[in-house]
């Protein structure tokens, strides 16, 4: 089936077939954007999601042909648990993307949660942000995120103190019975790039509402992702099955 894109205010939505060609079109989506900071700047700053969806994309992008050597992974959001404990993001990105031989030369900047607290884990992140990205808020060249059932993305939840933050880079999320640390929509909204990755039925109604435009942020907290530029959401057959494309 070819794919198929609509245009929903400034979201351009791509429905493509099935998991293979999501995650392969997701990677070159990610890679092109690699290659186009690298043709500015000496390096690129990309944040990525964490959760199963993303796993086959990364795999796949890990074996794109890239200056790797000159990437900054950052994670948009990290649960406070152990780096080694299989609920970690960090840990997810380094079996994967840093599992392939080349992207192993990629410099991965997870989340502190070694630290005594989710507290100082925020500030130990936003000072790395800074220190890594030019710009107030830091701008990112690519952020990539999912989208919850519930319609949050990164560790913004609904109805929670994480997704009304506005002053701070870093807050801490609270979702699903852990404590996480989040990018906030500031630091996420300035991002040269914003891709949604969105996969299987579960995810249909939260793609609709992110896609409308009357639907409000405080019910679906994806919706305050609202960059400069125009949003790119990536979607397969099962998610996108009710739109009217």
């Amino acid at each position: 089936m070819a794919d198929r894109s609509a245009d929903f205010g400034n979201v351009h939505l791509t429905v493509v077939g099935g998991a293979d060609d999501l995650a392969a079109r997701c990677a070159e989506t990610i890679a092109s954007a690699i290659d186009l900071a690298l043709a500015e700047r000496d390096r690129a700053q990309i944040a990525l999601a964490g959760g199963e969806t993303p796993k086959a994309t990364y795999i796949r992008l890990g074996q794109e042909h890239l200056p790797w050597d000159r990437v900054d992974v950052l994670l948009g959001d990290e649960r406070w648990v152990p780096a080694d404990d299989p609920a970690s993001n960090a840990r997810m990105v380094r079996t994967t993307l840093l599992a392939q031989p080349s992207a192993g030369l990629a410099r991965l900047h997870p989340v502190r949660t070694d630290l005594a607290t989710p507290a100082e884990g925020v500030l130990a992140y936003a000072s790395l942000l800074r220190q890594l990205c030019a710009g107030d808020p830091p701008c990112l060249d690519l952020v990539l995120l999912g989208l919850g059932d519930d319609g949050h993305t990164a560790s913004l939840f609904p109805g929670t103190a994480a997704a009304a933050e506005r002053s701070n880079l870093v807050t801490i999320g609270e979702g699903k019975g852990l404590p996480r640390i989040t990018l906030t929509a500031p630091v996420l909204s300035a991002a040269r790039q914003v891709v949604f990755l969105v996969s299987g039925v579960s995810k249909r109604q939260a793609l609709q509402r992110l896609l409308d435009p009357e639907e409000p942020a405080e019910r679906t907290p994806a919706r305050l992702v609202q960059p400069r530029g125009r949003i790119s959401v990536l979607a397969d057959q099962d998610a996108a099955a009710d739109l009217p494309l």
